[in-house]
């Protein structure tokens, strides 16, 4: 489970976010490439925009449940 103490500084505020464990393996981006960026310096992933949109939510969730290390966490 991702660890909110432990967030990425490039996410944007929000509900989403990833942590630093996140390993670079690309399936956010591909599954929610509206939300999710790569920062090419540090080799991961990141939240650039929450979801505005059920479509972006349901991409966001899957996102979340795919990701292989659980570095994208949600906040209640």
């Amino acid at each position: 489970m991702a660890d909110p103490e432990s967030k990425v500084p490039e996410n944007v505020p929000g509900r989403y976010y990833v942590d630093d464990t996140c390993i670079d393996c690309d399936l956010c981006r591909e599954t929610a490439p509206a939300n999710f960026r790569r920062n090419d310096e540090g080799r991961r992933s990141y939240v650039t925009h929450q979801p505005a949109s059920p479509e972006e939510e349901a991409a966001c969730e899957a996102a979340l449940l795919e990701c292989p290390v659980e570095a994208i966490g949600r906040e209640e």
